[in-house]
C-alpha cells in the first residue's frame, strides 16, 4: 500500500509563500477593522445604566374652595319592601316651625251692635270686628253707639290675642270727689263716692258717714254761685257739702254725671213696677 506524500514546507515555491503572507495581512486588517467598529457598540452597552422608574404618585391637586357652601343632596335611605327588594326612600324633612307674632289682636264685640270702634283715636270698624297687628303696650279704646254714653278706657295689648266686650246697656259709675260736709257749728271733711248702687259720704266723724241707695235720694241739687251741693235723704236729714276748690267745678261734674245714672236707674225701676 503507498502513501501520497504532501511536500514539505521547504520544498513550496516562494509565490505561495507570498501569497500567504498577503491573505494573512488582509485578514489582520480585515479583524482590526472589524474590532474598531464593534468597539463602541460594545462599550456603549455595557456602561449605559437603564433610567430610574418613578414610583411615586402624582399629588392631587387642591380642591377649589368657595366661600358659599353647595347645598347637600337629599339624604335617601334604603328600606326593603314587600317583595324583599330594597327600595330608595327620600328623607322626611322636619316641619319648620311657625314664626312666633310680635303683635297684638283684639276682638271687639259690644251689647250695642254696630257701635263705632275707635282705637288711638282713629276709627277702625263697627262692632263686632277684630283689630290686627297693634304693637304691644298702652292704647286708647273709644266706642259710641247712638243713645248710650260712650265708653273710654285704656287698654293694655300684649303679643297675642285677647277678647274685648263693651256693654253700653249696663249701667256704670264711679265718682269721687274730696268735700267739706257743713254743719250747724264747724264742718268735717270727708269723700262723697258714687256707683251704681248709691252715694256715700266717707269721713272720720262716725256720726256725719252715711249710705244712700238711689231710691232713697229725695234731693240730690248744686249750686254752682254758692259753692254747695245738697242731698237730702227720703223724709230723712240734709247733708250740705262744699269744696276747696277755688270754684264749684268738681261738685259741678260729680253732680252731673251721678244725677244722669240716678235717673236711668230710677227709669229702670219704674219699667219694672
Amino acid at each position: 500500500m503507498s502513501l501520497k506524500q504532501h511536500p514539505s514546507p521547504a520544498s513550496r515555491p516562494a509565490w505561495q509563500w507570498a501569497l500567504i503572507g498577503v491573505a494573512g495581512v488582509a485578514l489582520l486588517a480585515i479583524a482590526a477593522l472589524a474590532g474598531n467598529w464593534l468597539e463602541p457598540m460594545i462599550r456603549g452597552r455595557g456602561s449605559a445604566e437603564p433610567a430610574a422608574v418613578s414610583t411615586a404618585k402624582p399629588s392631587p391637586a387642591p380642591a377649589a374652595t368657595s366661600s358659599t357652601p353647595e347645598p347637600e343632596p337629599p339624604t335617601t335611605t334604603i328600606e326593603a319592601s314587600r317583595d324583599g327588594k330594597p327600595r330608595l326612600k327620600k328623607k322626611v324633612e322636619a316641619p319648620v316651625a311657625p314664626v312666633e307674632p310680635a303683635t297684638g289682636e283684639l276682638h271687639i264685640e259690644s251689647d250695642v251692635p254696630g257701635a263705632m270702634v275707635f282705637l288711638d283715636r282713629k276709627f277702625i270698624g263697627n262692632a263686632p270686628m277684630t283689630a290686627k297687628e297693634i304693637p304691644p303696650g298702652t292704647h286708647r279704646l273709644n266706642l259710641t253707639a247712638e243713645g248710650y254714653d260712650g265708653y273710654a278706657a285704656p287698654i293694655e295689648v300684649a303679643v297675642g290675642t285677647a277678647d274685648v266686650m263693651v256693654r253700653f246697656k249696663e249701667i256704670r259709675l264711679e265718682e269721687a270727689v274730696d268735700v267739706m260736709h257743713k254743719h250747724t257749728m264747724g264742718s268735717c271733711a270727708g269723700r262723697l263716692l258714687a256707683d251704681p248702687q248709691g252715694i256715700r259720704y266717707e269721713t272720720t266723724n262716725k256720726d256725719d258717714a252715711f249710705s244712700l241707695k238711689f231710691a232713697e235720694v229725695e234731693t240730690f241739687e248744686v249750686d254752682y254761685l254758692k259753692k254747695n251741693l245738697r242731698i237730702k235723704k227720703r223724709g230723712g236729714k240734709s247733708y250740705n257739702f262744699t269744696t276747696k276748690a277755688e270754684n264749684a267745678d268738681p261738685l259741678f261734674v260729680f253732680h252731673r254725671n251721678v244725677d244722669k245714672v240716678r235717673q236711668q236707674v230710677a227709669g229702670s225701676a219704674a219699667v219694672k213696677k
